[in-house]
Formats: structure tokens, C-alpha cells, sequence
């Protein structure tokens, strides 16, 4: 592994933890991952060796709390394993101001969006809060804890919209591939339709050509019986006057 990156979480010297051998390194005593307390756990008891006075035991108890919160980072360099924890020096207000500097600075030089969703952005606050949680512990223990509770719930809040936006994504994914396939489904209906139409539109040209037949034929045929029955009642007519002349001669007789 390489070194991490730099933070703007302030650490401390790195410390030499062992080498290929695995022994290790007698200037460096051994890193006590404690559990973390909250403001209403009783402190850790410390070794009877010694008595310590009450500034030793509260800054150990802050050193423990700030491995809790703020664990250290551990590499490999080469044959040697390297451990780094984090400060536990208070900070002044020059270096506060350093850290906002710093932090427009980081923010400049990795091109972070200043608005919207931008992991970078995301990474340097979280940072920047880490930092402060620090310097708040160092100060008092129980509001640095305050502060880590409201860290962890951001990033809970955060983790859920991150996982409900992935299921949204999921969910317009599987619709969009729903709606690709009903289109196709309906793409093959529509030439089924137009072949239908298609075949329909035939049929209906074909009875109209029929029916157009039909009526020709039907008007011929009518044109002839008028023809027909014209020329009967015509000689029906000239027959009635034929008979009715006659009728008149012997009714009335020339004389």
C-alpha cells in the first residue's frame, strides 16, 4: 500500500509499528482500540501503576475516545508497517483559519462543483467535519460524541438517499426495458392490423365492384321491362281504341 492521501484531518507524526520480522518497533508503544463511550458511560479505569493526575487522566481518556471516533490509518511502506493517529493537540484560531483556507484552497484545485451532487465536494467537508469533531473532543469528550452521532446520522441519511436513487434507477431501468418490449409487442400488432386492413380493404373493393355489377345489370334488366311494358300498354291503348270505335259503330249506326 502507499501512503494516504493528505487530509484535512490533522495527524500526527507517523509512527513505525513493525518491520518483515514482525517485531516491533520499541519506540512505539502499542495502539488500545478502545470501544467508543457515550456521554453517559463511566470512564475507562486506568492501570494501578500509577497515579495520575486528573489532567493525565482526562487527556487519556480524549485520546482514547479520539481512537474511538477517528480511528488511525495504518500502511505499508516497503517491510514496515507504518500507524498514524490523529492529533491530539488543541487547535488555535490561526490554524482554524488555515483549515477554511485550506479547504476553499482543495476545493479550487480538484474543480468541486459548488452546487449539486459532487462526490469530491462531499469527500473535503466530511473532512473538514472530521477535523472539527477532533478539535471539539480534545476540548470537551461528550460533545465531541454529540457531534459524531449527528456525522453518522448524515451519512445514514445520505447512504439511504444514495440506495434510493439506486432503486430508482433500478425501477426506470426495468420500465424502460418493459416499455422497449411493449413497443416491439405493439410495433408487431400494428403490421398485423395494417395486414388485416390491408386484406379487408381488398374484400370491400371486391363487393363494391360486385355491387356495381349487380347494378348495372339490374338497370339493364329494368330499362328492358320498361321497354317491355311501354310497348304493351301502347298496344293495349291502340286496342281499347280500336274496340271503342268499333263499340260506337254499332252503337250508332250511319244511316
Amino acid at each position: 500500500m502507499i501512503p494516504p492521501a493528505d487530509s484535512l484531518l490533522k495527524y500526527d507524526t507517523p509512527m513505525l509499528v513493525k518491520t518483515t520480522s514482525g517485531e516491533k518497533s520499541p519506540k512505539v508503544r502499542q495502539i488500545k482500540r478502545v470501544p467508543l463511550q457515550g456521554p453517559d458511560t463511566a470512564p475507562v479505569p486506568l492501570s494501578p501503576k500509577t497515579k495520575p493526575t486528573t489532567s493525565d487522566v482526562s487527556k487519556m481518556e480524549n485520546e482514547e475516545i479520539l481512537d474511538a471516533i477517528l480511528p488511525p490509518r495504518e500502511w505499508s511502506e516497503g517491510s514496515q508497517l507504518w500507524v498514524q493517529k490523529v492529533s491530539s493537540v488543541p487547535c488555535t484560531r490561526p490554524e482554524i483559519i488555515h483549515l477554511k483556507e485550506e479547504l476553499d484552497t482543495k476545493l479550487e484545485q480538484r474543480q468541486a462543483r459548488h452546487t449539486g451532487i459532487c462526490p469530491i465536494r462531499r469527500e473535503l467537508y466530511s473532512q473538514c467535519f472530521d477535523e472539527l469533531i477532533r478539535q471539539v473532543t480534545i476540548i470537551c469528550a461528550e460533545r465531541g460524541l454529540l457531534l459524531l452521532r449527528v456525522r453518522d446520522e448524515l451519512k445514514m441519511t445520505i447512504a439511504t438517499y444514495q440506495t434510493l436513487y439506486e432503486s430508482s434507477i433500478a425501477f426506470g431501468m426495468r420500465k424502460a426495458l418493459q416499455a422497449e418490449q411493449g413497443k416491439a409487442d405493439i410495433s408487431l400488432d400494428i403490421l398485423d392490423l395494417e395486414s388485416e386492413k390491408q386484406e379487408l380493404m381488398r374484400q370491400l373493393d371486391e363487393q363494391k365492384e360486385r355491387c356495381d355489377a349487380i347494378e348495372k345489370r339490374e338497370a339493364e334488366k329494368r330499362q328492358v321491362e320498361e321497354r317491355k311494358f311501354s310497348e304493351e300498354i301502347q298496344f293495349l291503348k291502340k286496342t281499347n281504341q280500336q274496340l271503342k270505335t268499333q263499340l260506337d259503330g254499332m252503337i250508332n249506326p250511319k244511316k
